[in-house]
């Protein structure tokens, strides 16, 4: 069974930087992506990367300020991100895909098959 275990979110200042990681359990190389749910509202798409790590995808929200990476012998993702404010205060979930699919697909939490439990982020004074 594949399992992902998202790590380091914490609080952080507002203008400040924090890297998530995602270890997946997992011999084979998935399509990796983040979401992100704010307190009572939908999870919604953050950013993807494919299997060779070559091709990546982002929300507009976020575009400029994160940056997706993968380990190139590990099963490893990560989120690096900058200038965060309030706005990205959420639980971060990590997702994993068998295959890339269109764009429009793997933005959405449907182009996923494999889920971690989430990493909170606080952005706050």
């Amino acid at each position: 069974q594949v399992r992902l275990v998202e790590s380091g979110g914490r609080l952080v200042q507002p203008g400040g930087s924090l890297r998530l990681s995602c270890d997946i359990s997992a011999r084979t190389r998935y399509v990796m992506s983040w979401f992100r749910q704010p307190s009572g509202k939908e999870r919604v798409f953050v950013a993807a990367i494919n299997e060779s790590g070559r091709r990546t995808l982002y929300a507009d929200s976020v575009k400029g300020r994160f940056t997706i990476s993968r380990a190139s012998a590990e099963n490893m993702v990560f989120l690096q991100m900058n200038s965060l404010n309030t706005e990205d205060t959420a639980v971060y979930y990590c997702g994993a895909s068998r295959a890339w699919q269109v764009d429009s697909v793997m933005n959405r939490s449907i182009g996923y098959d494999y889920w971690g439990q989430g990493t909170l982020v606080t952005v706050s004074d």
